[in-house]
């Protein structure tokens, strides 16, 4: 059950992740891929929340691209549900931010790669290189702005993910 501030950062996560879609225009776009710079950062922050506000903040990011930039990325987006459940669920057993970003990097290009590859010609350098490696990169590149953010957000007591995340060190950022 989440309390009442882990809540209202759920909803504030998630409302991000919808909005950014709209609202950033530094946008990379070379089809099948595409990528919204600081997509990913509802979804890293997300994780160190739990397992629900992982989900709930990949729905809303499902959501704003499926509304902004169509089905397909929508449902490239709706990977966002999964990568953050894996995400959050390994910070849970107490791995670092870092090594999470790592790992969870590789997933999030496959999967992107699935999504994309029933709606294009078979074209290995476009699945494999433009849109696997294409995100894996985007993943990466996010889950940067989310550290430095996360590092900031940490000296808030309104937003310490250490208190909300029951955590008694600082292990997991």
């Amino acid at each position: 059950m989440m309390n009442t501030k882990k809540l209202a950062m759920a909803a504030l996560l998630t409302a991000l992740a919808i909005v950014i879609p709209f609202a950033v225009f530094f946008k990379v776009i070379i089809p099948p891929f595409s990528a919204t710079l600081g997509s990913h950062v509802p979804m890293f922050i997300a994780m160190l929340l739990g397992p629900e506000v992982a989900i709930m903040a990949g729905l809303g990011s499902a959501l704003g691209f499926f509304l902004n930039l169509g089905p397909l990325i929508g449902a490239r987006a709706f990977m966002h549900v999964f990568v953050g459940l894996a995400g959050s669920k390994l910070i849970r057993k107490g791995m670092s931010f870092g090594k999470v970003s790592v790992i969870t990097a590789p997933l999030h290009g496959l999967l992107e790669v699935l999504v994309v590859m029933p709606f294009i010609e078979f074209n290995a350098y476009n699945l494999l290189i433009i849109t696997g490696v294409g995100t894996i990169l985007h993943h990466y590149a996010d889950a940067f702005i989310s550290y430095v953010i996360i590092n900031i957000l940490q000296k808030s007591p309104a937003a310490n993910f250490i208190k909300l995340t029951n955590e008694k060190s600082h292990s997991h950022i």
